[in-house]
């Protein structure tokens, strides 16, 4: 059931995932949304009961959006430097301050070249998700060097709590607390308003080909197959415990050209991300109680659930 409805005020808008975004130039077309489509969007979202979030370029809207803008409750999803964000994006790696969510999208060599700053960066933001931007290219020399990283960063996530301090790391915390999969819900949950009063999947699809909508203000939704969106139908995520994974459906689609079906890249990294979890709950609970009410992580002998195939049921 949808809950929510990006807005993209900019066709220059702020990428805040895997995806990326135009250009913030003239010159590379920064395309606002127009005022009538806008107030159209936030009617639909009133009318669905939807959770509206919108995503800002890295330019100021004229002065006569505001009202438009605030005549509804939302979220703001924004680049950083910009104030009033309820979550601050961030394009690659540089030291970071906030009193609200962080998003860093950062490749994976930058991720590996700066994982002591990022370490440093979760006692300065209330919560850090990282985004790896290149997630299909990974290698195995590459999943080598992300499980020692997250190796090293759960030692500071540990060493922080310890001094009585909760830091958020999606790439390690969000694991423990779940007891479900918590995955981006494109599709299913979300869809996102373009400039153009088009519907889409989300962003990604967008950008990737305007031509690819679900739907637009006039005529309303028509996602096709709109099914395959859902973890029930996803034959792999749905024998899955890697909760924290995006489980991307631009991604999906993009590697396997199945929206429901990751790639091996997006299944192995995130359960590193799991397994690292793991040792990390079991860690912090040497020190004392810790989410009590909380199961341990198991124990798996894979990577990749795919392998695991002739044990689902």
């Amino acid at each position: 059931m949808l809950q929510y409805l990006v807005i993209l005020l900019d066709k220059t808008s702020t990428s805040f995932c895997h995806y990326k975004a135009p250009s913030n130039s003239p010159k590379e077309g920064r395309t606002l949304i127009p005022l009538e489509t806008l107030r159209q969007g936030i009617r639909f979202g009133m009318m669905e009961n939807l959770m509206i979030q919108y995503v800002y370029p890295d330019h100021e809207l004229p002065e006569e959006y505001q009202e438009v803008l605030e005549s509804i409750d939302h979220s703001k999803i924004k680049p950083y430097g910009q104030e009033d964000a309820d979550v601050l994006v961030v394009d690659g790696f540089q030291q970071v301050k906030a009193t609200v969510p962080v998003v860093l999208r950062v490749t994976k060599k930058e991720l590996f070249a700066h994982q002591a700053e990022v370490a440093e960066m979760l006692a300065d933001v209330p919560r850090l998700n990282v985004v790896l931007t290149d997630v299909e290219t990974f290698t195995e020399a590459d999943f080598e060097a992300y499980k020692e990283c997250l190796t090293r960063l759960a030692a500071n996530v540990e060493r922080l709590y310890v001094d009585g301090k909760s830091p958020q790391l999606n790439l390690l915390t969000d694991r423990m607390m779940l007891s479900q999969m918590n995955n981006c819900g494109a599709g299913d949950t979300t869809i996102t308003l373009a400039p153009n009063g088009k519907f889409y999947v989300c962003p990604a699809f967008y950008y990737e080909n305007e031509a690819d909508s679900i739907g637009d203000l006039e005529h309303g939704l028509d996602i096709k197959n709109k099914q395959l969106y859902k973890l029930e139908y996803a034959p792999i995520c749905r024998h899955c415990d890697a909760w924290q994974c995006k489980r991307c459906i631009w991604l999906n689609r993009k590697t396997t050209l199945e929206v429901n079906t990751p790639s091996h890249e997006q299944c192995v990294v995130a359960h590193l991300e799991r397994n690292a979890s793991k040792e990390l709950l079991q860690n912090i609970r040497k020190h004392g109680t810790f989410l009590p009410e909380q199961e341990e992580i198991k124990e798996i002998d894979y990577l990749d659930p795919f392998d695991k195939r002739d044990t689902w049921q």
